[in-house]
């Protein structure tokens, strides 16, 4: 087996240690790597070492370690990772289709349908799953769902057969039946 890789960290572990503070827990992990290998700077540790006590794969700590190494803190703590666009729905649209799904009356059978409307009302070209995965996130809504009321469904009806349902209903609870021996 090797000797753990030698070199030499400038900063201090009290610098470190408040820049592993102040920083994000991607950019953390890396500072307490860096920590452990500033500890151990006179006997040495190995990137397998550091990795078992960060919980990291081994992998990971030898590219910090080398980042480290080819350009000191500033390259260690810099990262390409951008976070989330921006949405490309407005509030405003996303009101639009909040009012369209929950709309009993709309008639929408899927997402295309909601999809199509969306785009000849707005003006836009929005790809089906950038448009499906916003439906879903903000709306938890779900593919081939049945509609919560029948387009042509109406009211007066349903609510005359509410009122006449619940009348039999009780009636024939209270009935006791002829065939039970008592």
């Amino acid at each position: 087996m090797s000797a753990p890789k030698a070199f030499t960290i400038t900063e201090s572990p009290a610098e470190i240690k408040k820049l592993q503070k102040a920083s994000i827990p991607l950019i953390a992990k890396r500072l307490q790597a860096l920590l452990l290998f500033k500890q151990k700077e006179d006997s040495g540790i190995s990137k397998r070492e550091v990795a078992d006590l960060i919980g990291v794969n081994h992998n990971s700590v030898q590219t910090w370690r080398t980042l480290y190494i080819k350009g000191g803190i500033k390259l260690l703590m810099h990262h390409s990772n951008t976070g989330h666009k921006p949405s490309m729905i407005t509030p405003e649209q996303k009101e639009a289709i909040r009012e369209q799904m929950y709309n009993p009356e709309n008639g929408f059978v899927g997402f295309i349908e909601l999809l199509t409307w969306f785009n000849e009302k707005f003006n836009t070209q929005i790809n089906y799953k950038t448009f499906h995965g916003f439906v879903v996130r903000n709306f938890k809504a779900k593919i081939k769902t049945a509609r919560k009321v029948h387009v042509k469904k109406d009211i007066e009806e349903v609510a005359l057969f509410k009122k006449t349902s619940v009348k039999n209903a009780k009636k024939s609870l209270t009935k006791k039946p002829k065939d039970i021996k008592q």
